[in-house]
């Protein structure tokens, strides 16, 4: 999922812990607006890195270049309207870390532009907190159990196609695996990253 080196490794470690944070506690805030406090009751309402990082997943991201935080417990039978609330749970973890790398590339545009100076480490902590952001929002939007993007297709799919995508998932590590070992997710993420950053690019063009 994601290339490093000795200093990506320590300019790195902010950004991966704010992009896990901010999408799950994304998931938590939204469903428990939507009428699900399970995130409320099992601690998940809360920015403390404690209660959302994995160790292990953190790590997988240092070892294999990908990784997982602890997944927000969702109770579907709580929602109003539970098709349509189960996607924007979903939508909301991707959401929020698309916004926070879009806050943290004005600022960073911001300081470079009004006080300029910054140090190449400072440098370094913000354009990771962008591009790490920005590949857990796509990374995630990739349909297969259990991440956000087959939450999303499930409720678009008829009953029996939902239930036989959800048995896909105690496979999803191993083609996880066997997809980082061919161009295939380059393929998808690359193309994918790159219309984020024009996107952005495009917004921010009339001030910067």
């Amino acid at each position: 999922m994601f290339d490093f080196n000795f200093m990506q490794i320590v300019a790195g470690l902010p950004g991966l812990i704010i992009a896990m944070v901010i999408h799950e506690y994304a998931h938590a805030r939204v469903a428990v607006a939507l009428g699900d406090f399970t995130p409320k009751f099992t601690g998940r309402l809360t920015l403390n890195p404690m209660a959302h990082i994995d160790p292990i997943g953190l790590l997988m991201l240092f070892l294999v270049h990908f990784g997982w935080a602890k997944p927000v417990m969702i109770n579907t039978y709580n929602f109003r309207n539970p098709r349509r609330d189960d996607i924007l749970v979903s939508v909301a973890g991707p959401g929020a870390n698309l916004i926070t790398a879009f806050v943290a590339l004005v600022l960073l545009l911001v300081y470079d532009k009004f006080v300029g100076g910054m140090s190449t480490g400072m440098y370094w902590v913000f354009r990771l907190i962008i591009e790490y952001n920005i590949g857990f929002a796509i990374f995630n939007m990739i349909p297969l159990p259990p991440l956000d993007g087959s939450h999303i297709l499930k409720q678009l799919l008829p009953r029996e196609l939902a239930y036989r995508l959800d048995g896909l998932e105690r496979y999803s590590f191993i083609i996880l695996i066997l997809l980082l070992m061919t161009p295939v997710l380059s393929m998808i993420l690359v193309p994918c990253r790159e219309l984020v950053w024009s996107l952005f690019s495009l917004l921010l063009s009339p001030f910067f």
